[in-house]
């Protein structure tokens, strides 16, 4: 379950009489709660740290985060911006989900916004949570504020889907980050397995310690596939941007949403925003409705710099930074703009291809080379191996003397050369093995030598030698052929792709894989100090620790 921002109606929007404004502390001093003394924004504030400090006591789950407003009203203002002229004039109706509703707030403040556009405009609110605290404290939220509470369901979005038909036109959500999915691994499997694509996690499955990108999945499937689509605004750690390989569960939910089109952008967001966490944070937007110019393009904005916050004159638990409402404007306006590494914020936005960020995952092999002689290591590894030690004494006492009778003392760089001798050595001692306990001879008595032949199967193919065995990840619009003839044949000549390692989608050579690494994409050299600047401090150090010495003898 998520967390939203902690609703204020029941706290602050009521009106107040004037015996009632002044509210006395723990310590007997009286603080001025009137609404014309202190804004809706700060009251928020106050029953946010509220809220904080009591799920420290109550140790709460780690993972879940209550979403600062400031971030809950960049998200909306995100969703919101290029939708201004269809949400205006008469007879609109927008219908907003939050599948990890918390107290509300997400789902409050997307109202007060879409009123703020047009006072006219009807929203109809629906969510789910399943802590039955928040859920209390959402659904009152929906009776005080005149919504129909029967749409804020109680229970687990990921098991019981309580809106199992509803479709949404905008659904924004702050899932809990890196929290496992365990207990609820069996009737969710069970759908994937089930239901696959026409279920609402067949694309795959995360892996069990964090179930982010199942609630991403699960908004996806309340898509609408009107004319007017939906669009999803949702904040997750950097986990889903790159956790997972090529073929893992996590790779594989990125590249279906990447390959359907629907991510249009990702931003990344200060560190020390949230109460209980000071971890880096981002934006998810995806639409099933791309305009024309964003079409399979993805944005990455990345607001992270210090033109972007500002340090809080007093932290509230883990929250030290704030997202002015300029810089909200901003970051809104940049993605609007799809800027792209142009202007007074170019170097903080960029758009891509969704294919730059797909690779092929090609297995490279190289020839298995082995050289063969009789030493103590080798033969005390053949009796430690399993086929060997399962012969009896007389048996392997056999074996062992014919090789040291007519191998000892020599030396093979071939094993065709030495399996052969091998076979006559038994022959001569009248011993007959399997194919188990030559595989085990073999095994033992050998070790990789880069001078050595080449290792051929039973067709004269050479055999990979599992040890050396690499992968390489090549991008997505380039040939997999090229790339090793320019990045792996000069370096290893005698490499080769096994080409039956392949994918299980296309069929193409390789696995695909898709992730997105924002510091790939948005990292900056910075020179390091000049030696001398470096030299200069330490011997100002090294002089003032001299004289602190000093001062002690004397």
């Amino acid at each position: 379950r998520g967390r939203g921002a902690p609703v204020t109606n029941l706290s602050h929007n009521a009106s107040f009489h004037s015996r009632e404004r002044i509210a006395p502390s723990n310590h007997g001093i009286k603080h001025d709660l009137h609404p014309n003394a202190i804004s809706n924004l700060e009251m928020g504030y106050l029953f946010e740290d509220l809220i904080r400090r009591f799920s420290e006591i109550s140790n709460e789950t780690a993972g879940e985060h209550y979403t600062p407003r400031e971030v809950i009203r960049l998200i909306v203002s995100l969703l919101l911006i290029n939708d201004k002229d269809a949400l205006t004039g008469t007879g609109v109706i927008r219908q907003i989900y939050d599948p990890a509703a918390g107290t509300g707030g997400m789902l409050s403040i997307a109202e007060m916004e879409m009123k703020a556009l047009n006072d006219r405009i009807r929203v109809e609110l629906f969510g789910q949570e399943l802590n039955p605290e928040s859920f209390a404290i959402c659904k009152s939220d929906m009776l005080v504020t005149g919504h129909n509470p029967e749409n804020i369901a109680f229970g687990n979005t990921l098991t019981q889907d309580a809106h199992p038909n509803k479709r949404f036109h905008y659904m924004l959500s702050n899932p809990p980050y890196g929290v496992d999915w365990k207990k609820y691994a069996d009737p969710i499997k069970d759908e994937a397995a089930e239901m696959g694509m026409s279920g609402r996690f067949g694309a795959g499955l995360p892996r069990i310690s964090d179930g982010q990108l199942l609630f991403l999945q699960h908004m996806i499937s309340k898509m609408r596939h009107d004319e007017q689509g939906s669009r999803i605004g949702i904040v997750m750690n950097g986990s889903p941007l790159f956790t997972g390989g090529a073929g893992s569960g996590e790779s594989e939910i990125r590249r279906w949403m990447l390959e359907n089109d629907w991510v249009e952008a990702i931003i990344a967001l200060p560190t020390d925003l949230f109460y209980n966490t000071g971890i880096q944070t981002y934006v998810w937007l995806l639409t099933n409705r791309k305009d024309r110019a964003r079409r399979g393009k993805v944005q990455l904005i990345d607001a992270s710099g210090e033109r972007f916050w500002k340090s809080m004159r007093k932290s509230l638990g883990s929250k030290r930074r704030e997202i002015p409402p300029g810089a909200c404007d901003q970051i809104a306006r940049i993605y609007a703009e799809m800027l792209n590494g142009d202007g007074e914020w170019g170097d903080v936005s960029k758009i891509f291809a969704t294919t730059d960020f797909g690779y092929r995952e090609i297995r490279v092999e190289r020839p298995l080379k082995l050289a063969f002689a009789i030493t103590p290591e080798g033969l005390e590894a053949l009796r430690e191996a399993k086929p060997f030690a399962r012969l009896d004494e007389e048996a392997q006492s056999a074996i062992l003397e014919s090789l040291e009778q007519h191998l000892a003392g020599d030396r093979w760089v071939s094993r065709r050369a030495f399996d052969t001798a091998l076979s006559d050595a038994l022959r001569a001692a009248g011993v007959k093995i399997g194919a188990p306990v030559r595989k085990a001879i073999l095994g033992a008595l050998s070790e990789r030598v880069e001078a050595a032949e080449v290792c051929t199967d039973a067709k004269g193919k050479p055999e990979p030698d599992t040890d050396l065995r690499d992968h390489e990840l090549v991008p997505l619009n380039e040939d997999w052929r090229a790339y090793v003839q320019r990045e792996v044949l000069p370096f290893v000549p005698d490499a080769w792709v096994d080409e039956s390692y392949t994918d299980t989608q296309d069929g193409g050579v390789g696995r695909v894989g898709y992730e997105i690494n924002f510091n790939r994409y948005f990292y900056k050299y910075v020179l390091p100090r000049p030696l001398e600047e470096i030299d200069a401090e330490l011997k100002a150090l090294e002089a003032e620790i001299a004289g602190l010495l000093q001062e002690v003898v004397e």
